[in-house]
């Protein structure tokens, strides 16, 4: 993105795909089945026929109803409020693990595991189904029952899967929390949703320490009346606190259950899954999904995007209190797949942790963030050269918007310039992306091949006219299966968010472009764009250019108000922990970005900090910076994973 409004990113091809890549993809196979043998002309098709479309994506999964449903979508009230297999009935645990049980899929591994200390299990379709139906009959057992919310507040073990499985099969409604939350933000989600009951651990692992959980847990549900029991996971068999008439162990919890425990016959339409999603400003926003939506959406992006087979092993670096890590569970066990949990850090305890998993698990799928690899690349190619990779066949990308120099390192170094990254960008009220690639169409560095199937993408300006070569606004045109119902108990903020810019057109917050070879750019949140003068100015171009310095692990760029200008650029700094100057780094940093951008738009201040506000999954919180540089009220801080840097920003301006 240049400091113009004119769109010049960009630049070379650097992966196509083979022949093998393309005949052997699901695209390949979907577009076979209906006859169409061009991907440009499926989507158009895709977005033209929305009814033919869902409808084939539902019979290309394999998605088994009790009862048909009367319509695949109802729009009778409008896009922001569509209706998806309206009068069908379904559980999405049938589908996921039901159907599979005395086929030959159910030996094949469902979920493998690896626990930072190295502990290793592994559950076939079969255990998994049996150790779900366990739970979910000592549920039954204890009075639960279809539309109860029941929250998830575990680090990534083996048993959160399992729960949240058993708490669909059950028509209860899943509530996942970030592992990392503390009291306010737990007490706060667990409220709004009326939660009967939590599933936790008494403590998670992180860099060989025992993080607690059950006892931030026990505060946090003084202030939510509703809950009446606590189930408890001994991961790390510390002392704890256990309320005689509350609190059930994990063990107590299914002894004497039913291994063959029936799956409750839900509507398609009832809700599965309320996700909540963290505002800078009010509180949390509960996006509301149902049973024929998240996880066919999910299933769907898995397989016409990453291309995953029955016999692929996907890991994806996350926790199941963000939207990626239910769109695991639920994808892969859709495809017949086989999902990998690792319950720990990247590098630790050796900075090639992520790496050995990969060569140890063979695993064939990888997601990553930007964050997470500018962080691996720092530590050098010794630690990738160490291990065998040969059995990753495709990586994923999400979180973040790449800068060109980590995203050719990832793809040379580690996938030998032979295979692709998958850029995939969307959010938790789509159920997944909105855009991706492919391994049908060529890719440029930090791009997407485009729209998935199914999403009516464009990139409009401020008129809602479309346009190309120039940023713009990113909005889908048309519903999807899988579009949040609404927030959760507020459908005015829901509207005001996505749908009151443009009539009957979603909104999603994304500067983009697509340049002259359509392939298709997200450039950052458009409330993060920075405008200096009237030149508008992406946080991304300017971290691409800050991090150029050697001794630069990475940068974050914000807008602040100028009384000349309008806004003046000001980039906070996480350098390497050397001796080299810092006043130097500050002073080449600003001489490197006036000669890349031009004198005008020179930064009016360049602070080193200690760490950038993130997010579990690695995503930057710019706002956050902005808001706590300038002073401004912060809003809910629940979803970082590092509070305290916000609170070295505020001291930077007093």
């Amino acid at each position: 993105m240049s400091n113009s409004d004119n769109f010049e990113f960009g630049g070379d091809f650097a992966w196509y795909p083979s022949e093998e890549y393309k005949e052997n993809s699901r695209l390949r196979e979907f577009m076979d089945i209906h006859n169409i043998t061009d991907w440009d002309a499926l989507w158009k098709r895709s977005v033209d026929d929305t009814e033919w479309f869902w409808t084939a994506v539902l019979d290309f999964l394999k998605i088994e109803f009790y009862e048909k449903y009367d319509k695949i979508v109802d729009m009778s009230k409008g896009n922001p409020h569509a209706r998806w297999c309206v009068g069908g009935k379904m559980n999405i645990v049938h589908n996921a693990l039901d159907k599979w049980i005395g086929t030959d899929k159910q030996n094949q591994d469902a979920l493998r595991y690896e626990s930072e200390e190295g502990e290793l299990k592994s559950y076939s379709y079969k255990e998994l189904s049996q150790e779900v139906n366990k739970v979910a009959d000592g549920l039954r057992k204890l009075g639960y029952k279809k539309g109860d919310a029941i929250g998830l507040y575990m680090p990534m073990i083996p048993e959160i899967a399992i729960a949240l499985l058993a708490i669909a099969k059950i028509g209860g409604v899943i509530l996942p929390l970030f592992s990392g939350y503390g009291e306010k933000a737990i007490s706060t989600r667990l409220e709004d949703a009326d939660a009967k009951a939590v599933f936790t651990v008494d403590g998670a692992m992180r860099r060989g320490k025992v993080i607690k959980m059950k006892p931030v847990l026990d505060e946090a549900i003084k202030d939510v009346p509703t809950i009446k029991n606590i189930f408890v996971y001994k991961r790390a068999e510390i002392e704890i606190e256990m309320s005689p008439d509350r609190d059930i162990l994990w063990e107590d919890l299914i002894n004497d259950a039913d291994p063959n425990a029936k799956t409750e016959i839900t509507d398609a339409e009832d809700i599965l899954m309320i996700i909540y999603t963290s505002g800078t400003t009010g509180k949390p926003k509960g996006a509301v999904h149902v049973h024929c939506g998240f996880p066919v959406k999910a299933a769907q992006d898995m397989a016409h995007g990453l291309d995953l087979h029955e016999d692929d092993k996907l890991y994806w670096m996350t926790d199941m209190g963000w939207m990626m890590g239910p769109w695991e569970v639920f994808g892969t066990l859709l495809l017949g797949s086989t999902m990998v949990f690792y319950d720990g850090a990247p590098d630790f305890p050796q900075e090639d942790r992520l790496w050995k998993l990969v060569e140890d698990h063979k695993i064939t799928a990888l997601g990553v963030s930007p964050t997470l690899i500018r962080a691996l690349m720092k530590k050098g190619d010794e630690h990738i050269k160490k291990h065998d990779l040969t059995s990753l066949r495709v990586t994923g990308s999400t979180g973040e918007p790449w800068n060109t120099e980590p995203w050719l390192w990832f793809f040379n170094t580690v996938l030998e310039g032979k295979k692709p990254i998958i850029n995939y960008s969307g959010g938790t009220e789509i159920s997944g992306g909105i855009v991706m690639g492919n391994v049908m169409k060529p890719m440029k560095p930090c791009a997407f091949t485009g729209p998935l199937p199914g999403m009516y993408a464009d990139v409009v300006d401020e008129n809602g006219n479309s346009v190309r070569n120039k940023v713009g606004e990113l909005v889908i045109r048309k519903p999807w299966l899988g579009m949040t119902y609404s927030f959760w108990r507020n459908d005015d903020r829901y509207i005001n968010t996505y749908w009151s810019r443009f009539d009957n057109v979603w909104v999603h917050g994304d500067w983009a472009a697509v340049d002259e070879d359509e392939q298709w750019y997200i450039l950052g949140r458009s409330d993060d764009v920075i405008k200096v003068a009237g030149k508008r100015l992406g946080p991304a171009e300017v971290e691409s250019i800050v991090v150029n310095n050697e001794h630069v692990i990475e940068a974050a760029a914000v807008g602040i108000p100028d009384s000349v200008k309008g806004q003046a650029l000001v980039v906070f700094l996480v350098c390497k922990d050397d001796d080299y100057s810092k006043d130097k780094v500050v002073e080449e940093t600003k001489n490197l970005l006036i000669t890349e951008i031009g004198k005008a738009l020179a930064p009016k201040a360049i602070h080193i900090i200690s760490d950038l506000p993130k997010t579990r999954n690695g995503k930057i919180m710019r706002r956050l910076a902005k808001k706590a540089y300038t002073g401004e009220e912060l809003g809910d801080l629940s979803a970082l994973v590092n509070p305290e840097t916000v609170e070295e920003i505020r001291n930077l301006n007093k």
